[in-house]
C-alpha cells in the first residue's frame, strides 16, 4: 500500500503563489493515477486537479485552469501542485489521493489510497 505525504501548505495574500508537493513511500506511486482535492470549512471535499500515471494527461476543474498547474516526478516518487494567483476562495484543506484505476477523475470515491491534508489559507 502506497502512503502519501503532503507539503508545501500555509498563509499566502491573495494574488500570491504556492507549491505543494506529496510524496509517495513506494515505488508502486508510478501506477497511481494521482489527484488533488481540497475541503473548505463547512463544504464537501473537491476535486481540483488530477493526472495520469506518465504525467502526459491532466485534468482541471474550470475554477483553477490558468491558475494551478499539476505535475509529477515519478523517479521521486513525487507529485507537485503550482498554486498562482490564488484567491481566498482556494482556501482549504488540499489532499492529494491516488489510485491504480480511476472510475470518474472528479469523484473523491474513486480514489483509494489518501494522504493527511495540508492547509492553505488565502487572505484578502
Amino acid at each position: 500500500q502506497v502512503q502519501l505525504v503532503e507539503s508545501g501548505g500555509g498563509l499566502v495574500q491573495a494574488g500570491g503563489s504556492l507549491r505543494l508537493s506529496c510524496a509517495a513511500s513506494r515505488r508502486a506511486f508510478r501506477n497511481y493515477f494521482m489527484g488533488w482535492f481540497r475541503q473548505a470549512p463547512g463544504k464537501d471535499r473537491e476535486f481540483v486537479v488530477a493526472i495520469n500515471m506518465s504525467g502526459g494527461t491532466t485534468y482541471y476543474a474550470d475554477s483553477v485552469k490558468g491558475r494551478f498547474t499539476i505535475s509529477r516526478d515519478n523517479a521521486k516518487n513525487t507529485v507537485y501542485l503550482q498554486m498562482s494567483t490564488l484567491k481566498p476562495e482556494d482556501t482549504g484543506v488540499y489532499y492529494c489521493a491516488g489510485a491504480y484505476d480511476v472510475g470518474i477523475i472528479t469523484a473523491a470515491n474513486s480514489y483509494n489510497t489518501w494522504g493527511q491534508g495540508t492547509q492553505v489559507t488565502v487572505s484578502s
